[in-house]
């Protein structure tokens, strides 16, 4: 008898052994990568991406963490409080408004097409999206919390601790998975369906006017906004109208050199449209001010980009070229993406 019942508790066990495992191996199984719809005239990916390629849990993990305010100090700002779809995951404010209403230093940059670029920040301060949620998090400004606060306070949540072991394996909640999680969601925020995209793929053409100023754009300003996505990824100062802040300096924040002084990350143009104020801390109300801008001439410094050096510091435009341009860069606007 005492036999029989060491044979049905061992039966019970291995059952629970066996359900347990076939659980764990569903949720593995089915936390699979998401297909990327990218197109083929696309740069290739950042290198570490394809460390930290997006799943499904991964993502659902990365857009709720994107969400929660609880990740700044006084639980009011969130990653989307300031990277707000309709805007091209930017804002309206000519500088980011943290915590306590707190001015940051600079205009929010949009995150789209974070998968391809090569720099993050405006000074290019991060050469891996896993490595950048930590600013804004830290940074007094914006969230002023720190990373140890914010898993003490999502560490008793139930559906943080099912994300976590969907996504990983299991519950733990840990930095380094909380910024991959945020750098999935954040990869998966491609732009690629403008009417630009359409005219490239004959799926449909360009009015007169836009014509006009794609030839105007590709005479006068592709050397700096080139590619699929606009933007060379380069570093440049262009005269704009500086922001004498202290703690100011554009990429020399990050390499100590004069010659990178006040320069800044060439801007993607795609959804431009929607990104307004432009320039690092906002200078500029409108397109059609910047070049006005451009056109009156800029501000002069020893490392001005020589393409403003060697033309009199100013790129001349015409009234119909301007129109013109502005036309065609609407051309970049993807509605679907600013509304999915």
């Amino acid at each position: 008898m005492e036999v029989i019942k060491r044979k049905i508790i061992f039966i019970a066990v291995m059952l629970l052994i066996s359900c347990s495992s076939d659980d764990y191996e569903d949720i593995v199984l089915d936390n699979f990568e998401i297909e990327l719809v990218v197109p083929s005239y696309f740069p290739q990916w950042n290198p570490a991406a394809l460390n930290n390629k997006p799943t499904k849990y991964g993502v659902q993990l990365g857009e709720k963490l994107f969400t929660d305010k609880r990740l700044s100090k006084d639980n009011t700002i969130s990653c989307s409080s300031c990277h707000i779809r309709a805007y091209a995951y930017a804002d309206d404010n000519t500088q980011a408004i943290g915590i306590q209403q707190r001015a940051g230093l600079r205009n929010t940059p949009p995150i789209q097409n974070l998968l391809f670029m090569k720099f993050y920040n405006w000074d290019g301060s991060k050469l891996s999206l896993e490595n950048q949620p930590i600013v804004p998090i830290i940074t007094h400004e914006e969230m002023d919390s720190s990373i140890l606060e914010v898993i003490q306070k999502i560490k008793n949540d139930i559906s943080y601790r099912v994300l976590f072991q969907k996504a990983f394996g299991d519950e733990s909640i840990t930095p380094e998975r909380i910024y991959k999680s945020i750098a999935q969601y954040e990869y998966t925020l491609i732009s690629a369906d403008s009417k630009y995209d359409r005219v490239m793929n004959n799926k449909e053409k360009f009015t007169s006017q836009e014509t006009y100023g794609y030839s105007i754009f590709t005479q006068k300003c592709a050397g700096c906004h080139s590619g699929a996505l606009f933007t060379d990824q380069s570093f440049r100062n262009i005269g704009f109208p500086v922001n004498h802040n202290s703690n100011e300096a554009g990429r020399a924040r990050i390499t100590g050199d004069s010659k990178d002084y006040m320069s800044f990350r060439v801007p993607s143009l795609r959804n431009i449209e929607y990104t307004a104020p432009y320039g690092s801390f906002g200078q500029f109300t409108s397109l059609k001010e910047v070049l006005d801008y451009f056109d009156a001439g800029v501000l002069y410094s020893d490392n001005l980009d020589t393409i403003f050096k060697n033309n009199s510091n100013r790129i001349v435009l015409s009234e119909e070229e301007k129109e013109a341009l502005i036309q065609f860069m609407k051309t970049l606007s993807d509605t679907r993406f600013i509304s999915k």
